[in-house]
């Protein structure tokens, strides 16, 4: 039960009613614009114990597609949905968090997620004299605490804060400018964290009930002598069913007659699909695959075997322990083999790292790595949000990237050792495609870390 707290102001004054009428609108706009971000792709959102003196207008500007009111949460296995649950404020004027966290814990699938609007610690004495001078009026919060604070006390409760964005700093809307100012000081250091509060995202760390089955999708474009090798170091999955998917493109060295010749010698061992692309690049190949995969799971592996296929098996093992719900590879941690990566590659590979940890506000170890792991019902809706967002990654790293943190999945790195290819040449033009991946990192900080994501 949500204690009550003895308001210091019970009713508004002159300036409250003021405050109420022109700027308590705004803010909860603002609150709204940064939930729908993200809730818009999810099923449901449901508001969890709603305070006596919560309007339920956050709730209703909220952009999902069915919204409700829940007095209580009650267990209920949705396969395949995602939902969303409000705490308004019920942080701030709770005295057990864990414990609170503690028991919706047990009622939530690994797919839901818990958003919470949070006052800011450093806002106390705020919130103290506005109440005094009628500016706010109601339960006076009580409880105040750090992000770090509030991390601890999710990972206490089993669960990891995969999201956090500061909001409200300006509220008004001064000549149309009121939403440009409070994105700036959104994205500025040391400022950013004087915002009215921070929405929070929660992900419950829980592990699948079942093995879940698994497409790895292989574009291969000239690329004929690892064809073979792929599919013999493929990771076998005790208990899970494996899908191979071959995406050839435009090839000049007969992968494709190599990928036929493979299908049909192994074809009876494991599942393996031989597709041809009509467009070109790799992102076109990779969503070709991903479209006629049958798994539960979608991953990537490059043709080139640079990542070693062997281990795939820790990207799958990761996401069915629940400890993410997109695993991203990471060749920055252990010595390079050879010539795997040039120096030039490996200095941008790390600056677009730190950038895009930056823009996403997510740490990312490597951001270019071509092995990625995500559910098929999750990669569904980074379609609907690419479709909103806009189509312009031709290299498919930044369109799963760009939903997986905006969409709060919540992200782990697994390191490899990045080895040298035995057969071919890379696809790579260092500094034309660099210039693309910057014009791309930009148009995130402007679309997502300043604006809306969609």
């Amino acid at each position: 039960m949500l204690p009550t707290i003895q308001s210091v102001s019970s009713k508004p004054g002159l300036i409250g009613r003021f405050y109420q009428a022109f700027c308590r609108p705004y803010v909860n706009d603002l609150l709204a614009s940064e939930i729908s971000t993200f809730s818009r792709y999810y099923d449901a959102m449901f508001q969890l114990f709603p305070r006596t003196n919560d309007d339920g207008k956050l709730l209703e500007l909220v952009d999902c597609p069915k919204k409700g009111i829940l007095e209580q949460l009650e267990t209920d296995s949705r396969k395949n949905q995602r939902h969303l649950y409000l705490l308004n404020g019920n942080l701030n004027h709770h005295y057990d968090i864990e414990g609170l966290l503690r028991q919706l814990y047990e009622r939530l699938d690994r797919q839901d997620r818990i958003v919470a609007v949070v006052y800011n610690s450093y806002l106390r004495g705020v919130y103290l004299w506005a109440n005094r001078l009628g500016i706010r009026s109601g339960e006076l919060p009580t409880t105040f605490f750090t992000q770090r604070t509030l991390e601890n006390l999710s990972e206490l409760a089993g669960f990891e804060l995969v999201r956090g964005r500061p909001v409200g700093y300006f509220p008004f809307r001064f000549l149309g400018l009121g939403s440009l100012i409070n994105r700036v000081l959104q994205a500025t250091p040391l400022l950013r964290w004087f915002a009215l509060g921070q929405i929070v995202v929660l992900r419950p760390r829980k592990a699948s009930a079942t093995k879940p089955s698994l497409s790895v999708v292989i574009p291969a474009r000239n690329e004929k002598g690892n064809i073979e090798n792929a599919i013999k170091r493929m990771p076998q999955i005790e208990g899970a069913t494996l899908e191979v998917i071959f995406v050839e493109g435009h090839s000049k060295d007969n992968t494709w007659e190599e990928i036929l010749r493979v299908q049909e010698k192994y074809g009876s061992t494991m599942k393996i699909q031989a597709l041809r692309q009509t467009g070109k690049g790799k992102v076109d190949a990779v969503r070709l695959g991903f479209s006629q995969a049958s798994g539960d799971l979608l991953t990537i592996l490059d043709a080139d075997l640079t990542m070693p296929p062997e281990l795939l098996l820790r990207f799958y093992d990761a996401y069915v322990k629940g400890q993410a719900d997109f695993v991203n590879g990471s060749r920055l941690v252990y010595p390079m083999e050879g010539e795997a990566m040039r120096f030039l590659n490996l200095l941008g590979n790390i600056f677009f790292a730190k950038a895009l940890s930056f823009v996403l506000e997510a740490p990312l170890g490597d951001s270019l790595c071509g092995t990625k792991l995500v559910s098929r019902s999750d990669y569904a809706r980074f379609v609907a949000w690419r479709d909103d967002f806009g189509d312009f990654d031709p290299f498919g790293d930044f369109e799963l990237l760009f939903p997986a943190a905006v969409l709060a999945l919540g992200t782990v790195d697994i390191p490899i050792r990045y080895r040298a290819r035995t057969y071919g040449s890379t696809n790579i033009h260092r500094f034309r495609h660099g210039f693309i991946l910057l014009k791309m990192t930009l148009v995130g900080f402007f679309r997502i870390r300043l604006g809306r994501a969609a």
